[in-house]
């Protein structure tokens, strides 16, 4: 039965190094929760303490109720799911699924039919006979989820399952994790370095640095209000411009930068920057005169063809560098050229520096 995961300064030190400091999370019954950071930062050991492979320091670790802190793995009845696989290549697809149903001593006509239900859901039904050298990587990851699903666990942990992959399994994969986790309502933790994977799949994510939790939140929210400079670099590109001073302008808030007063959404603060995302400018062409928007005059550096998108870098004021974003095959703009960008008051947000 899915159940909500409660930790509560859950740390974990090895020698005199914190790998995970002080956590608190909640994670709601069928929610998709990802653990992202950086390479070093603590989410796999945090996913290891969920899991209880490694024993924490300090903190306390609750299943619903239940508190599985001191339990060892197989008395948690969670579901893992490992970067490499971790198959018996002399087993069969269906043999390795069936595994830990024997373990726990399932009845063999309630296991072929359980084993035949989660290759199923993982889109591997008629694979059972095969054995993972005669499997993909993606097939093989399938397998790995419907060995973990079969034991119906009370949660599922994934510690980065589609690093091995190339990219555009990688997309299929994200959509089918989370269309199989959403079909069983589990509850899931997913640890991941990829920001694209966790903006697309997570309900929402921890951003993680030095062992410590920086933020818990919805992925747009973080994305396009980040609460700190660091959390708005690492979720993507950005252009940070410096704030003299923010006031308010009726509904607007303008901020006083070197570039000149820009309009952004949010609530006047002390020490900030405005954050422009490349996607969040515009620019203008035909006599466009945007609303809510603010337009500067640039000088075209450097346009790039991306294929689906074109990326355009401008100089404003000569001061400021500005990555700019156009969907399509847009025309190339000669280096030197002037333009005029325009931004949303909508899509900026304050950070602090």
């Amino acid at each position: 039965m899915p159940t909500s995961i409660t930790i509560q300064g859950l740390t974990k030190r090895f020698d005199r190094a914190a790998a995970v400091d002080n956590a608190h999370l909640t994670v709601s019954v069928g929610e998709m929760f990802f653990l992202l950071g950086p390479s070093g930062c603590g989410k796999t050991t945090l996913l290891r303490m969920i899991a209880g492979f490694t024993d924490p320091t300090s903190g306390s670790i609750r299943f619903g109720e239940r508190d599985v802190t001191a339990l060892p793995p197989e008395r948690r009845n969670a579901g893992m799911v490992f970067q490499s696989y971790a198959l018996w290549p002399h087993m069969t697809a269906a043999e390795n699924v069936e595994f830990g149903l024997k373990a726990r001593r399932v009845a063999r006509e309630d296991r072929r039919r359980r084993v035949s239900e989660a290759l199923e859901l993982v889109q591997m039904g008629g694979f059972g006979d095969r054995k993972p050298g005669q499997l993909s990587g993606g097939q093989q990851q399938r397998v790995a989820l419907a060995r973990a699903l079969v034991v119906r666990p009370d949660v599922l942990l994934l510690d980065e399952p589609l690093s091995n992959l190339d990219a555009k399994l990688r997309g299929e994969m994200r959509e089918e994790i989370r269309r199989v986790c959403k079909a069983t309502g589990i509850t899931t933790v997913y640890v991941t370095h990829d920001q694209k994977e966790a903006l697309s799949m997570a309900d929402r994510m921890a951003v993680m640095s030095n062992g410590r939790v920086l933020a818990v939140g919805e992925p747009r929210d973080l994305y396009e209000r980040p609460p700190s400079r660091f959390i708005a670099e690492f979720l993507g590109p950005a252009t940070f411009v410096p704030a003299a001073s923010v006031e308010r302008n009726g509904s607007r808030c303008i901020a006083h930068t070197p570039i000149g007063p820009i309009g952004v959404s949010g609530s006047p603060q002390e020490s900030v920057a405005v954050m422009i995302r490349p996607e969040a400018a515009r620019l203008c062409r035909h006599g466009d005169r945007p609303e809510d928007a603010t337009v500067v005059e640039a000088v075209v550096r450097n346009s790039m063809y991306l294929g689906e998108l074109t990326q355009v870098t401008v100089l404003v004021n000569n001061s400021t560098l500005l990555e700019v974003y156009e969907l399509g095959s847009a025309p190339r703009l000669a280096p030197g050229s002037t333009v005029r960008v325009a931004l949303p008051d909508a899509w900026l947000a304050l950070v602090a520096k």
